[in-house]
């Protein structure tokens, strides 16, 4: 189920210029140095279960903008179906629809066997009979751009940290370490996560305490700041750095680096 026509594809233009632009101010703009290209791999999926046309419009435009592939059925059965021979990562049901509850109660008592880790519903109906639907995430319709950005950006999130939770990206870059006691050693970043690094010392250090540590992500031109503490150390001269604190900044551009390599790899 797609819109077309005149009329729809201008009012597609209109919400995708409107959504890029909150989808911005949401995520944050790290400057001209940081380009999340990876708009061609969506490795993120959805499904948008409605026939109200204009949440339709409104979705696809914003997940599209999101990275997040989706498709559209306007019958539960067929979304049913579909989810019996392949998993997605976010479902949109529209509760006004006829046989969305039905469908929505085969997903929670595991009738449908296909679990969904994220459900997302709308409706017309007031926000307390929507909330006790047991949904993640909740749109009141009409809908608009702004909420649904804020939204599926928040849904995109929680997915995203789900998968990167444990992601260990390799690497092989200089860092700078700096300890309590001013003392400044030098080491290659091994590998690299949303909570830490794993670190080759170039020669043994006893020091307990905070660290600092400084490096610069490849293909950037950003340096990257933490303040951390040793989580483990063995022999060989390896070494595992827990992140205790950081810029929100910081964290964002590193969440958005390591979701690029997740993306792209």
């Amino acid at each position: 189920m797609h819109l077309k026509g005149p009329k729809f594809e201008a009012q597609r233009l209109t919400l995708t210029t409107e959504a890029l632009r909150l989808i911005l101010r949401y995520l944050g703009y790290l400057g001209p140095h940081y380009a999340p290209d990876y708009s061609c791999v969506m490795t993120l999926s959805s499904m948008v279960v409605s026939r109200d046309l204009q949440e339709v419009s409104v979705l696809e435009c914003i997940l599209g903008g999101l990275h997040i592939g989706v498709d559209v059925e306007s019958e539960p059965e067929r979304a049913q179906a579909k989810l019996t021979k392949s998993k997605i990562d976010a479902l949109i049901i529209d509760f006004d629809l006829t046989g969305a509850a039905g469908f929505l109660n085969g997903l929670q008592n595991g009738s449908i066997h296909n679990a969904v880790p994220l459900i997302i519903v709308s409706g017309s109906s007031s926000r307390r009979n929507l909330e006790s639907k047991g949904a993640s995430f909740i749109f009141e319709k009409p809908i608009s751009v702004e909420q649904a950005v804020h939204t599926l950006s928040a849904a995109r999130n929680m997915i995203l940290d789900e998968r990167l939770r444990y992601h260990r990206e390799a690497l092989d870059v200089p860092v700078s370490l700096t300890y309590a006691t001013k003392s400044r050693q030098r080491a290659h970043l091994m590998n690299l996560s949303q909570g830490g690094i794993g670190v080759r010392l170039q020669r043994p250090h006893e020091t307990r305490g905070p660290v600092k540590v400084s490096f610069m992500l490849p293909s950037t031109k950003l340096a990257i700041k933490f303040v951390g503490e040793v989580a483990w150390k063995d022999k060989r001269g390896n070494a595992g750095i827990r992140f205790t604190e950081a810029e929100p900044r910081t964290k964002r551009q590193l969440r958005l680096w390591l979701e690029r390599q997740y993306f792209t790899r």
